[in-house]
């Protein structure tokens, strides 16, 4: 596996203690691939304080990609492609499709409608 990318979703159900999204979390590490997860993801799932221990758990694994000027024209752009006003997920996929990324979610069907506007190819695991 190349990469994966964590959408909110896998963050909420990390936070929450699902067992199989920690399941895949250790599978992942122990494939020696470090998740990504957006900033602005984060910033969708942050509420703050010691309630989120497991949230800051997995976080400690994971690399928390930067929002910068070129990657928010990026994400942008294929807001603007794909017709999708969500630019928390138009931000996994514009991540995810650039490092070839698997992504984990738990609403695939907005982020394979954002790739299928730009005739890409996401693999997407729920959570």
């Amino acid at each position: 596996m190349s990469g994966v990318t964590y959408d909110t979703g896998a963050l909420i159900a990390a936070d929450r203690g699902d067992r199989a999204m920690w399941a895949l979390h250790a599978a992942f590490l122990a494939e020696e691939v470090t998740p990504t997860v957006p900033a602005m993801v984060l910033a969708e799932a942050w509420r703050g304080g010691s309630r989120q221990a497991n949230l800051v758990r997995l976080l400690q694994l994971c690399e928390v990609e930067d929002l910068d000027a070129a990657r928010a024209r990026s994400i942008g752009e294929l807001a603007g492609a794909s017709g999708h006003a969500d630019v928390v997920d138009v931000a996994v996929v514009e991540g995810a499709l650039r490092r070839g990324d698997a992504v984990v979610t738990s609403d695939p069907a907005h982020l394979h409608a954002i790739a299928d506007a730009v005739n890409a190819r996401l693999r997407i695991a729920t959570t």
